[in-house]
């Protein structure tokens, strides 16, 4: 991953500490109360400003998968599975990243985050098989 780095927006940054912490969150908006990722500055729901960060379980299940034959990031080995998972205590809230199972994943398969510590300044989401 040598040049890549995710963009620490002002809706991201607080995600990506989070992360680095250990800590698995969604951004919840203050009106309406819908979860959303990624973060951004306006709910989609109900249109408004405003939002708190709420720790929920890194679990859920597999919705989707796609296997990328694509290197898109300088010094990443293809192919390699990225997954969108279904998050058990917010349905409708959907994240994102790379598979970490001896196996290709299955739908409806649950699954927990693991954290991959880059270095010091970055730690990203994967998933892996079971709770």
């Amino acid at each position: 991953m040598a040049g890549y780095r995710p963009e620490r927006d002002r809706d991201s940054r607080e995600w990506w500490e989070r992360i680095g912490r250990g800590e698995f969150a969604v951004q919840v908006c203050d009106a309406c109360g819908t979860a959303r990722f990624p973060a951004r500055a306006f709910c989609a729901r109900c249109r408004t400003e405003g939002a708190h960060w709420r720790e929920v379980a890194p679990e859920g299940v597999v919705e989707s998968w796609i296997v990328n034959h694509q290197p898109f990031v300088p010094g990443l080995r293809a192919p390699y599975v990225v997954v969108m998972v279904r998050l058990a205590e917010v349905p409708g809230c959907f994240v994102y990243g790379n598979w970490r199972g001896l196996r290709p994943p299955e739908h409806g398969e649950r699954v927990t985050a693991s954290y991959t510590r880059v270095d010091a300044d970055l730690t990203l989401v994967d998933w892996r098989p079971g709770p």
